[in-house]
C-alpha cells in the first residue's frame, strides 16, 4: 500500500475561490492522473481535508455530488470507493443557454424545472419512507427559519428540493439537478437584485412537504405547480 501511495501523484492546494466546485474538480483530476479504476479506493476525507486546504463540509459537499452522479460509494468503517471511471465530462454537462435578457434565461430555465420539479414531487409522495420525511422535514424548516431571519433562504430552498429528489429513490433526478446546478443558479442567484423574489411561494413548500407525508402524488403536483407558478409571476412583475 505505501508503494502504491508513493506512485501515485500529489494533490495539490486549491486557491481560494468556490471550493466545493474546485474540491470537484481536483478529485476528477487526480482519478484521472492517477488512473483508478472501479473498485478503487480515495484518499481518506482526512487526507483530502489537509491536500486541498478545505474543510471536512466542503469535501463531504464534494462527495456528495458524486453520490449522486453514481461514481463512488462510501463504505461505513472502509472508505469510499470509485464505482465508475471518473473525468472533467462526468462532472459537467455543456448547457448552452446565454439570452440576451435575465427574463429570458429565467423562464426558459423554469421550463425545464417545472417538469422535473412535478414529476419529483409525484415520484417522492409515492417512494418516500419515514427517514426521507425526517430529512425534508428538517430541510424545511432550516429553510423556514432562515426565511424569517434574513427575507431570503436560497441555499436552504435548494437543499429542501434536493431531499425531495432524494425522496423519489431515482438517483437520475438528483444527477440532473446537480448537472444543471451550474447554468440555473448563474440566473436565479437573486435575479433582478430582489431578495423578495418568489417570497410568496415558501408557503407551498409546507403544503408540498405535506402531500409528500400523506403520499398524495396528485395534490404534491398540484402544491410544486403553485410554487412555480408564483416564481413565473414574479419574473414576468419583477422585469417589467
Amino acid at each position: 500500500m505505501k508503494a502504491d501511495r508513493i506512485d501515485r501523484p500529489a494533490i495539490m492546494p486549491l486557491p481560494a475561490m468556490d471550493r466545493a466546485r474546485q474540491v470537484t474538480e481536483a478529485l476528477a483530476s487526480y482519478v484521472q492522473r492517477a488512473s483508478l479504476k472501479a473498485g478503487d479506493r480515495l484518499p481518506a476525507e482526512r487526507e483530502l481535508m489537509t491536500a486541498l486546504a478545505v474543510g471536512r463540509s466542503t469535501i463531504r459537499e464534494a462527495i456528495r455530488h458524486f453520490q449522486a452522479l453514481g461514481v463512488i460509494e462510501t463504505r461505513k468503517g472502509s472508505g469510499t470507493y470509485l464505482l465508475k471511471p471518473v473525468s472533467s465530462a462526468t462532472i459537467h454537462m455543456p448547457l448552452s443557454i446565454d439570452p440576451v435578457h435575465l427574463r429570458d434565461a429565467l423562464l426558459q430555465t423554469l421550463e425545464v424545472r417545472r417538469g422535473i420539479e412535478v414529476e419529483a414531487g409525484m415520484v417522492a409522495a409515492r417512494k418516500r419512507t419515514a427517514e426521507d420525511l425526517v430529512i425534508i422535514e428538517a430541510k424545511l424548516d432550516e429553510m423556514e427559519r432562515v426565511q424569517m431571519l434574513k427575507g431570503a433562504a436560497g441555499p436552504e430552498d435548494l437543499a429542501f428540493h434536493l431531499a425531495v429528489y432524494d425522496a423519489t429513490h431515482n438517483p437520475l433526478f438528483r444527477q440532473l439537478l446537480e448537472q444543471m446546478r451550474e447554468a440555473f443558479e448563474r440566473f436565479w442567484t437573486h435575479p433582478f437584485n430582489r431578495l423578495d423574489f418568489a417570497r410568496r411561494s415558501f408557503p407551498f413548500h409546507r403544503t408540498l412537504f405535506n402531500a409528500i407525508v400523506a403520499q398524495d402524488p396528485e395534490a404534491a403536483r398540484q402544491e410544486t405547480l403553485n410554487i412555480l407558478e408564483i416564481v413565473e409571476e414574479d419574473i414576468k412583475d419583477m422585469s417589467q
